[in-house]
């Protein structure tokens, strides 16, 4: 039997793919927004990662399909404990999600070829300007609906005000990361046709430190609210994914998410090491991943943690998701071959 654990894992593989998907736009948008000049090292890396965009389609209208599979709340009477009648309405839920991601990576679009042409003259950089100054707002709203839909809202009656700014916040530190991975291994084989300079590393070590810190704050300041108020329906699917089956994802990403990441990105030499960035980069990556499992397979503490559906998924999820990308790289001529 395909279990809710198995979905689980579709799930969190839609909202990795579609975060590597939406975030080298908006770390592009950010870099132009903020005057950083390193961002040239990087921009059409960044927004080659929108390859992805037809993976997460394709994932998101399985999990559409998945019906009960997918949403749990489907499968509780509608007046139990549905706080957000209006939002659980299922035809609105898929409505929602998939011209919200047309529209979204319609706009992402625009911005990936406006990029391409902003330095040929004055009009094409405004116009690019525009662009760039809606992506960040248009990302905020988008993430926000990600997570209510995919995570918040799973348990009908469990809602946090912070949720959205924590999971917007874990998913952009985990692309960060991803990008130092990507990079390093373009740039150990000698695949790019203009290799990125090493004191990117540095650059993106002290976002990745930053976001660290951000997600460490998000994330607490929702527990401590969580647990000081120790309100059964709020308080039983934190302490179940704390204490249940799935506790030592909890206690990992802890430690993958802010206890290694902090200790050795908090160190200056660190940040001056590739391979150092590196081994916190795979650890805030895996961390995530773990995180996002189990929000949505930890909902009520208890479950199973399908192994071979992660490694299967994974392989098939990855291979399909390297192929895309290598063609958009090649069709913007940014790899060898």
């Amino acid at each position: 039997m395909f279990s809710y654990s198995n979905w689980s894992v579709l799930t969190v593989s839609f909202l990795v793919v579609t975060y590597l998907t939406l975030c080298g736009s908006v770390l592009c948008a950010v870099l132009y927004l903020a005057g950083a000049k390193w961002r040239h090292e990087i921009r059409h890396l960044a927004s080659a990662m929108f390859g992805l965009f037809p993976l997460a389609f394709v994932l998101l209208i399985i999990l559409l399909a998945g019906g009960s599979n997918t949403f749990q709340w489907l499968n509780a009477p509608l007046e139990h404990g549905h706080h957000l009648p209006a939002w659980h309405n299922y035809s609105f839920l898929v409505a929602r999600q998939v011209l919200g991601m047309l529209v979204v990576m319609g706009i992402f679009w625009v911005f990936i070829q406006r990029q391409k042409v902003s330095d040929r003259s004055e009009e094409d950089r405004k116009r690019f300007h525009f662009i760039a100054c809606t992506v960040p707002y248009t990302f905020v709203l988008y993430a926000t609906m990600l997570a209510w839909d995919f995570e918040m809202t799973q348990v009908p009656q469990w809602h946090s005000a912070i949720y959205g700014m924590q999971h917007l916040v874990s998913n952009f530190g985990m692309f960060l990361s991803f990008m130092v991975i990507w990079v390093y291994i373009l740039n150990t084989r000698g695949a790019l046709v203009r290799p990125v300079q090493d004191y990117i590393y540095n650059y993106l070590a002290q976002m990745m430190l930053g976001f660290t810190l951000l997600w460490t704050y998000t994330f607490f300041a929702q527990y401590l609210v969580i647990w000081y108020a120790n309100l059964g329906e709020e308080k039983d699917r934190v302490m179940g994914m704390q204490d249940g089956d799935f506790s030592v994802l909890w206690w990992s990403m802890i430690f993958l998410k802010f206890v290694i990441p902090f200790s050795m990105l908090a160190q200056r030499p660190t940040r001056h090491t590739p391979g150092l960035i590196l081994v916190v980069a795979s650890c805030i990556v895996t961390g995530t991943i773990f995180e996002r499992f189990n929000w949505i397979a930890g909902i009520h503490g208890t479950g199973t943690i399908p192994v071979l559906t992660f490694i299967v998924v994974a392989a098939v999820v990855s291979t399909v998701g390297f192929v895309l990308v290598r063609g958009a790289m090649r069709r913007d001529h940014l790899i060898k071959g």
